[in-house]
């Protein structure tokens, strides 16, 4: 049985993308999502065992090689993780043209899920880009910063094409009052500038990419200490937007969605301050990154929580081409 639907699974994937369901569409989606949080981990591993330089060149590894080759100035192990990051930019970009066919191929088609998805490898591209720039500029702390930031960027895109290709097309009929999406909107906000001054910690931290490169001259208590009050401002927010949600009768939906944002906000915070104590191993550098793109995310689901748009359309089969009428045969 199991050797039958492994034997199917090449079928499945082109089932999923040549002759899409809104579910396979969404499930595409959701692969998206992972494979950037995927990313973001194996940045910021490149980040932590300095590894940001162990491929000196771009786009090649190391002069005209494109993979790790023997490099008397960066060990192996420096490059290897470099180009598997690297590599995991490419199947990212894989994904994101796999489900901009599926919109593409999607019926009825949906106009704002096929801009959602294209959004996806053009992002992908843009982040190759500035990764060569990141190379090319020995680790610039600004352009390193941008570079991690492309990817909450594009999860914005990733995430509202799996929410949108769970629902329909109905015009918005909003779930609370226009307090708590005020609200609601400021935590967004919130989230994003700590995630913005997460990067100048970083780049102002031991752990840039390369023991050499530059950082920031900026005070490393100092940025610190107002990346912590940006995530306190996170959490005062949330903890009002909960209040708000339960003082309105707020559907089941949108408070779970505020509890899961909450439970991340308190084990990030936990994170933030274990790694501030303990000198920021790179263990926990890892899962406090790991942690910034997941509440990042949760708080687009919160947002996104607070309205209904129906349910999803049903699909349409896709029309096969009419056959050619044969020609008469001369008598």
């Amino acid at each position: 049985m199991a050797e039958r639907q492994s034997s199917n699974l090449p079928l499945r994937i082109w089932n999923a993308v040549w002759r899409p369901t809104p579910g396979s569409l969404r499930l595409l989606a959701l692969l998206g999502v992972v494979g950037n949080i995927v990313i973001v981990v194996s940045g910021g591993a490149v980040r932590v065992t300095k590894s940001g330089l162990g491929c000196p060149d771009w786009p090649r590894c190391s002069g005209d090689s494109l993979v790790p080759t023997h490099n008397p100035e960066h060990h192996v192990l420096n490059m290897s993780i470099e180009f598997g990051n690297r590599l995991i930019t490419f199947v990212v970009l894989a994904a994101g043209l796999l489900v901009f066919i599926a919109a593409l191929r999607l019926r009825p088609r949906r106009g704002e899920l096929v801009w959602w998805a294209l959004a996806q490898p053009m992002s992908v591209v843009a982040q190759a880009v500035i990764g060569g720039i990141v190379v090319l500029t020995e680790l610039h702390p600004a352009a390193v910063s941008l570079h991690f930031l492309v990817s909450p960027a594009l999860l914005v895109f990733c995430v509202a094409l799996w929410i949108r290709a769970g629902e329909g097309e109905a015009p918005p009929r909003r779930l609370t009052g226009p307090g708590t999406r005020l609200l609601t909107a400021a935590l967004l906000v919130a989230c994003a500038a700590v995630l913005v001054a997460g990067t100048v910690v970083t780049g102002t931290g031991p752990h840039a990419g390369d023991a050499d490169s530059r950082r920031y001259g900026f005070d490393i208590t100092d940025v610190a200490r107002i990346h912590s009050v940006l995530a306190w401002v996170t959490t005062a927010l949330t903890v009002i937007v909960l209040v708000a949600l339960y003082r309105t009768g707020a559907p089941a939906a949108a408070r779970r969605r505020a509890h899961e944002l909450t439970a991340l906000i308190v084990v990030q915070g936990a994170v933030g301050y274990l790694q501030y104590f303990l000198g920021v191993p790179e263990g926990l550098v890892l899962l406090h990154m790991l942690g910034s793109v997941l509440m990042w995310i949760a708080a687009f689901r919160l947002f996104f929580a607070l309205r209904d748009r129906g349910p999803v359309p049903a699909a349409e089969p896709l029309q096969a081409p009419a056959p050619k009428a044969e020609s008469p045969q001369p008598a």
